[in-house]
């Protein structure tokens, strides 16, 4: 079996815990070197819950290395690209993937099958490379405002990382079906209810009071503006496709994580 964007899945088993959720979700969502214990729907539909953790810890590990570079006397760029590259490393560049695909998907104007098909080719079409440059240009350039604030710099980081993986439990909420049978998406689409997106949507909201000193509104507000672009494009996207896939995740968490960083780099 494989997951989101291709990334291969144990066997399935029936196994449920928050525990075999917890080692699910590093192992899919990180390096971090752990053994999924369970990868049945009731495991996958927990590591999703769980998902928005280790984007907290990503975002973290990120921001820091901004930090780090800015204090070095690095140029605010190439902090920002050096944060952007370890925040693909600690993901292995899954979610940027699906993004890529996702773009080339949507750039085809075919039907559902035609749009899947796009997405499985493996090579990299114009609209995907030019989607890439885009976000991840925009990252490079956000990172270094936002950490450049101070301290709480690297709570904003930590929340924006962390509304994208928010964003999955919207993906997979009761009322979406899987786009094509197979893979993580079809294994937990339609699997949680829409309360879970709404009380991480009001958790990460309150959590970013603290990012902007003196500006609390800002960080509500990017987490408001974020949510708002991932409920457009997965919208879009299960509208075109009939459902989710792995690539209709990663895709709307990139899209959400770049919507945020921008809002919070604004006035810096």
């Amino acid at each position: 079996m494989t997951g989101p964007d291709g990334a291969r899945l144990p066997a399935p088993a029936e196994r449920g815990s928050w525990l075999d959720a917890t080692t699910l979700a590093l192992s899919l969502f990180s390096i971090v070197p752990v053994r999924a214990r369970g990868t049945g729907r009731r495991a996958a539909a927990r590591a999703l819950v769980l998902a928005p953790v280790v984007g907290l810890l990503i975002g973290g590990i990120v921001a820091c290395v901004v930090a780090g570079l800015l204090a070095l006397g690095a140029p605010p760029l190439l902090a920002g690209t050096a944060g952007v590259a370890a925040g693909a490393g600690l993901t292995r560049g899954l979610h940027l993937d699906g993004l890529a695909d996702l773009a080339d998907g949507l750039g085809s104007y075919g039907g559902p099958e035609r749009m899947l098909a796009v997405m499985k080719d493996p090579s990299t079409g114009a609209f995907g490379v030019i989607t890439l440059i885009v976000a991840l240009g925009a990252q490079a350039a956000a990172l270094p405002a936002v950490v450049g604030r101070g301290p709480w710099g690297i709570v904003a980081v930590a929340v924006a990382v962390a509304a994208g993986r928010a964003s999955f439990t919207w993906c997979a909420r009761r009322s979406v079906g899987a786009a094509a049978p197979g893979g993580l998406g079809a294994l937990v689409a339609g699997s949680l209810p829409a309360a879970v997106p709404l009380v991480w949507g009001l958790v990460l909201a309150a959590a970013s009071l603290v990012a902007v000193p003196g500006r609390l509104w800002l960080g509500p507000v990017a987490v408001v503006i974020a949510a708002l672009a991932a409920v457009a494009l997965a919208r879009h996207a299960i509208r075109r496709l009939g459902g989710v896939n792995g690539d209709v995740f990663g895709g709307v968490c990139e899209v959400t994580v770049t919507t945020a960083l921008a809002v919070l780099a604004l006035g810096a």
